[in-house]
């Protein structure tokens, strides 16, 4: 019988800078080769002090584009309920966004030394109208020659995973993939083929296991699987606890195994 051909997938820590245990989590998961990428909250009060380690850690860093949590810094910052809003009627001033988009990706630069192997959003804003045009433009102007490749929420598709957590995904993805992937594809950016991680951060170890495997085996190659591990839960994080256990199933020997039965490398 041939052998099964692997899956090349990348599996994303989102959140890098917001807090020391975040940074702690991803680095350690990153040595057990369970991640392959993370994206940065370059205004978060961990990045800055945590960048070395990161780039000796052999991940991909992407910038994790913010606009809804002002995380004790300066900018332009609203609910992400009210960012929707204010996108769709296309009533966000632009050159605000543009500022606050020069400043991360500076600030990126300054610290890690290069730009963005890739770029995704907080809560997804990268895909929101009005950001996207601006990000896109900014993107182009800084790295014609070296473009990032750019985070696609279009969901993977797969039997057994609970209607409300499908019915998420979903509105994640309508919230603009379709639309972001035609105007990335425009300027030449590539994007992953599909999305996986999406859920309702609750429900524990045994929760995110059972998520977890149905993830992996729903991956194709090319996909994209976030996701949002934690040491510890910090007291002004409401997803510190949830963030614990994903970190706990992630660093498990049963995940590793999970990811060679099914063919899974990391890029």
């Amino acid at each position: 019988m041939a052998e099964a051909k692997s899956k090349k997938i990348i599996i994303c820590a989102d959140d890098f800078g917001m807090n020391s245990s975040i940074d702690a989590a991803v680095l350690h998961l990153a040595r057990l080769g369970r991640l392959n990428a993370t994206s940065c909250l370059v205004e978060g009060r961990a990045f800055a002090a945590d960048a070395a380690a990161l780039k000796s850690s052999g991940l991909q860093m992407g910038l994790h584009l913010n606009f809804t949590e002002s995380l004790g810094q300066p900018g332009w910052y609203r609910p992400v309920s009210q960012l929707i809003v204010r996108a769709w009627l296309r009533r966000l001033d632009t050159s605000l966004l543009r500022g606050q988009i020069v400043r991360q990706l500076d600030r990126f630069e300054q610290i890690l030394g290069q730009g963005p192997d890739f770029v995704d959003g907080h809560q997804h804003v990268h895909q929101f109208p009005q950001i996207r045009e601006t990000l896109l433009a900014e993107l182009e102007r800084r790295y014609a020659q070296r473009r990032p490749w750019l985070r696609s929420t279009r969901m993977r598709l797969g039997s057994g995973m609970p209607v409300a957590l499908q019915a998420k995904a979903k509105v994640i993805e309508l919230l603009g993939a379709r639309c972001f992937a035609r105007l990335a594809g425009g300027y030449g950016f590539s994007l992953n083929d599909g999305f996986l991680g999406a859920y309702d951060f609750q429900g524990g170890e045994d929760a995110y296991r059972d998520l977890l495997l149905r993830w992996l085996g729903h991956a194709r190659a090319g996909d994209v699987l976030m996701c949002h591990p934690a040491l510890h839960p910090e007291s002004n994080d409401g997803l510190g606890v949830q963030r614990v256990a994903e970190y706990r199933v992630l660093a498990s020997d049963q995940a590793g195994a999970w990811m060679v039965e099914r063919n899974l490398t990391l890029v």
